[in-house]
């Protein structure tokens, strides 16, 4: 995909550093990133200690997406109904991908649930954003239509300091679109003060 779609396309020839911003973006899903900060990391990482320009790695980001093989989400202001520009989370076209490249060593499930979340609602029609209320994180703002859902994603519930620090952010949301957690539950869905907890297993297998 790389090789096809953006070296011999767009003519890379830092290609070392377009492999190093595909590594990073794929050991950094679901956080919050910006091209300029991404740039100080690749930067302080060069063994020559030359700069790297945020307007390169601006360029390869959108390479990246272009290729489809990463898709990059902004931040909504829930309560001032606007879009935010500074840092935008991407996520991983197959999160099979990171697996074969960096391993499955110090997995972070999490934030694995929260990449395949993202890319079944984008092939379900969702416009998907992530959602800012109060300096507090909701995963997902995701719009069809006229259709609004706010969903939160997360891997172990069992423990009640964890459940309920992934409900706050939805319990603080006051307007009447549904709400849902989805979750390695291993059970069936139930309501908890009208968010909707599901299985990301049933979830996904939803038609």
């Amino acid at each position: 995909l790389i090789v096809r779609d953006i070296r011999q396309k767009y003519k890379i020839r830092n290609v070392k550093l377009l492999d190093e911003l595909n590594d990073f973006l794929m050991d950094n899903i679901s956080n919050f990133t910006s091209s300029r900060s991404i740039a100080k990391i690749l930067s302080k990482q060069n063994i020559n200690k030359s700069n790297i320009s945020d307007k390169t790695i601006n360029n390869y980001l959108k390479y990246l997406c272009h290729a489809f093989a990463f898709y990059k989400v902004r931040r909504y202001d829930i309560q001032g109904k606007k879009y935010l520009s500074s840092q935008d989370k991407y996520y991983l076209v197959d999160p099979t991908f990171k697996y074969a490249l960096i391993g499955t060593k110090n997995m972070n499930y999490g934030r694995i649930y929260e990449n395949i979340v993202a890319i079944e609602l984008k092939r379900r029609g969702y416009e998907i954003y992530v959602g800012v209320l109060y300096k507090k994180e909701i995963d997902f703002v995701a719009i069809k239509k006229d259709e609004k859902i706010y969903i939160q994603v997360s891997d172990d519930i069992s423990n009640e300091e964890t459940f309920k620090r992934e409900v706050s952010s939805l319990l603080q949301i006051k307007d009447a679109y549904p709400k849902m957690l989805i979750a390695n539950t291993k059970h069936d869905i139930y309501q908890y003060e009208g968010i909707q907890i599901i299985n990301i297993g049933h979830w996904l297998m939803e038609k």
